[in-house]
Formats: structure tokens, sequence, C-alpha cells
């Protein structure tokens, strides 16, 4: 037959028991080793973010010499349409003003 299972509360302190057991096993680093260690990777925290710093400004700047920030946004116009026109008639008018000011402007 198979075998009942245990209640959940108790594989739960069987987990923590086990836990504890693997840290008792651990060999756990000196303080001067531990302060040594914290200092490297400080270091190394600092050092990338004043790398990673200085690599964004200076793309910054290269894609300002490159215009990339001078974009115009389009703009949008709307239309009222009135009740009486129909999409179509709406739509003709609006593609021929469109050509005009296009003529115009060249």
């Amino acid at each position: 037959m198979a075998e009942k299972k245990k209640n959940i509360f108790a594989r739960i302190g069987e987990g923590f028991k086990k836990v504890i057991l693997e840290l008792k096993k651990v060999i756990w680093p000196s303080k001067e080793k531990l302060k040594s260690i914290s200092a490297v990777v400080l270091v190394v925290i600092v050092f990338f973010a004043i790398l990673l710093s200085a690599v964004s400004y200076f793309a910054h700047l290269g894609l300002e010499k490159a215009g990339f920030y001078d974009l115009k946004p389009t703009e949008v116009t709307t239309v009222a349409i009135p009740s009486e026109t129909t999409v179509a008639e709406t739509v003709a008018e609006t593609v021929a003003e469109t050509e005009a000011e296009t003529t115009e402007a060249n």
C-alpha cells in the first residue's frame, strides 16, 4: 500500500531542519576576508557606474551632434465634418487641400 503523506507543517519543519544542517556545514569567511571582498565588490560597482555614465554621456553627445534630437513632430490636423456632406466628399476636399498646400510649398 502507498505511504500516507505527512502533515504539511511536518514537511515544512523537516525542510527547515535540513536547511539548518546544511548551513552548519558551510565554511564562513573571516571578518578580514569578508571586509576585503566587500571592498573589492564596492570598488568594482563604483568603477562600472562611472564607466557606464561616461558611455551614456558621450553617446548622448554623439546623437545630439548627429541631429537625432532635432526631429520635428508631425502636425495632426482635424477636420470638422458637416452632417450633410458624405465621407467621400470630405475626403476628396481634404486631398485637394493637401495637394494645393504641397504645390504651394514647392
